[in-house]
């Protein structure tokens, strides 16, 4: 039974290896769209925060920031941070920005509004911390596994000159 499955195992890699980043770029696509939209959101509404946004508590170091700087902050963070993802440029970091972005998004909104989500996403109901918990899971793979060769950051990395 084990070698069996072991073979098993062998033929789903050599048929799949060709397609082996295309999971770490789909990954990208997808949590880059929803920060790019979520940026763009945010910077289209101007650089002054809404009222629901300026009566947050923010943790320490938003929380020394006027409420209109947090606005901006986030939502050009997201935008420049999203599109840095999209192409794979500095995906890790991308990553790591984005991930202390839905961190704060987490801590202020989110969490208190408890584990609503998928099905009640486009209403209030939906404010829960369950998607911004599956974002924040994208990211970290990203931020461990890289963003794949189907990136900027493999491009460079296959034209820098080895160093010995």
């Amino acid at each position: 039974m084990i070698s069996w499955l072991s073979w098993l195992n062998r033929q789903l890699e050599r048929i799949t290896a060709p397609w082996h980043d295309l999971g770490l770029l789909a990954l990208r696509l997808w949590v880059g769209q929803e920060f790019l939209l979520a940026g763009w959101t945010k910077v289209a509404a101007g650089p002054h925060a809404p009222e629901w946004f300026a009566g947050l508590n923010f943790p320490w170091p938003q929380s020394v920031l006027p409420a209109d700087t947090n606005w901006v902050l986030a939502g050009y963070g997201e935008l420049l941070l999203s599109v840095a993802l999209l192409l794979g440029l500095s995906s890790r970091l991308a990553a790591l920005g984005l991930l202390y972005i839905t961190f704060v998004a987490v801590y202020t909104v989110h969490f208190d509004l408890g584990w609503a989500g998928w099905n009640q996403i486009e209403g209030d109901e939906g404010l829960g911390f369950k998607v911004p918990l599956m974002l924040a899971l994208m990211l970290l793979t990203v931020l461990t596994q890289g963003p794949g060769r189907y990136a900027a950051d493999a491009w460079v990395a296959r034209r820098a000159p080895v160093r010995g």
